[in-house]
């Protein structure tokens, strides 16, 4: 049975166990998470020196899940639930004992099987586990670069949704701050996490506020020379501060090249699209390109610069620099001759 990361643990903090769970994936935060809270919730301190077993797939004889079925069909020495967790279950290779254990599982064992990465669905225990309706099965696929700034904005809010019901006081974030966070970190959901939280725990007594101060002090991103101030330099026109930000980035090994120009291929391709929109209100521009609101009249301030022929154009320079800094019709210019030259074809 297959279910999202929220409403298994809905249920697990509910006291709602299920007989097994496959948890996989690309991303393995959720994965991970669901794991450890079975690990830390489903028995008290003392039941689990006895009644919980964890185990790594590479330490399995024979890569085979028999030893790990045996345990989990054998009764909890505290006469409650018993919990047997499997972590990187991609070692194992031999799964014929575990589906067999699916035609008859044991109702009062929790038996975790966690992997880093999937199964192979090619073999019929999987198509058996996902479709059976006492396993739950949550596979984590990795965030695409555009989803990060939203699931940002959704963990704030989940975060301030914690914060009423314990009474504190909630935080607002900068939209210009999940645009930065993304372009630094990429779409590693632990760093993510690891980087908001620091920011959470990080502001001065009495300040609700997540702005790029802030990160600038507790994570090391620049708020004055990074994508987004970059960004705001080519809409506005400002040549000058265009190229001492990218002169920045040539020089820091955190900002490569490769990686700064996809958020302005995004960008400039959005605009692309709000040229052509026949409907240019606020909410229409937020929903169709499936940005925060708070940046529509970015796109409104761009459009009026850079018309659609050129923009165009420009989507065509960021993909030529592209395939230069990567070595193709490019045997020798440095990143800062190609940024130089790139902030030269925008804006002339």
């Amino acid at each position: 049975m297959i279910k999202k990361f929220n409403d298994i643990i809905a249920d697990l903090k509910a006291d709602k166990y299920a007989p097994v769970y496959v948890l996989c994936g690309e991303e393995p935060y959720y994965p991970d998470q669901v794991c450890d809270y079975i690990a830390e919730h489903a028995l008290d301190e003392m039941a689990r020196e006895f009644d919980q077993q964890i185990v790594y797939g590479r330490d399995l004889q024979n890569a085979d899940i028999a030893s790990v079925i045996s345990a989990a069909r054998g009764y909890a020495m505290m006469g409650g639930r018993k919990v047997v967790i499997v972590r990187e279950a991609q070692a194992v290779k031999k799964w014929e004992a575990l589906e067999a254990y699916l035609n008859n599982l044991m109702p009062q064992t929790v038996l975790v099987i966690c992997f880093n990465g999937k199964p192979d669905k090619r073999q019929g225990v999987w198509k058996t586990a996902a479709e059976h309706p006492q396993v739950v099965w949550l596979q984590s696929d990795k965030l695409r670069d555009y989803e990060v700034e939203r699931w940002i904005a959704t963990y704030i809010a989940d975060f301030n949704q914690s914060q009423i019901t314990s009474g504190k006081s909630q935080i607002t974030i900068d939209p210009r701050v999940a645009p930065l966070l993304a372009d630094h970190l990429g779409t590693d959901l632990s760093a993510i996490v690891g980087a908001v939280q620091k920011l959470i725990d990080g502001r001065p007594e009495g300040d609700n506020t997540i702005d790029a101060a802030l990160v600038e002090r507790n994570i090391g991103i620049s708020k004055d020379y990074n994508i987004i101030e970059l960004q705001s330099a080519l809409i506005r026109g400002d040549v000058a501060r265009a190229h001492r930000i990218t002169q920045y980035f040539a020089s820091s090994k955190d900002h490569v090249m490769v990686r700064e120009l996809a958020p302005l291929q995004t960008f400039f391709s959005n605009l692309l699209m709000y040229h052509y929109l026949p409907d240019k209100s606020q909410a229409n521009v937020a929903k169709e390109l499936g940005i925060n609101p708070f940046f529509v009249r970015d796109y409104a301030t761009a459009a009026k610069r850079y018309p659609a022929g050129k923009t165009f154009l420009i989507i065509g320079y960021l993909r030529e620099m592209d395939a230069r800094y990567k070595g193709i019709n490019n045997p020798s210019a440095k990143d800062a001759d190609l940024w130089k030259e790139l902030i030269y074809k925008i804006m002339h």
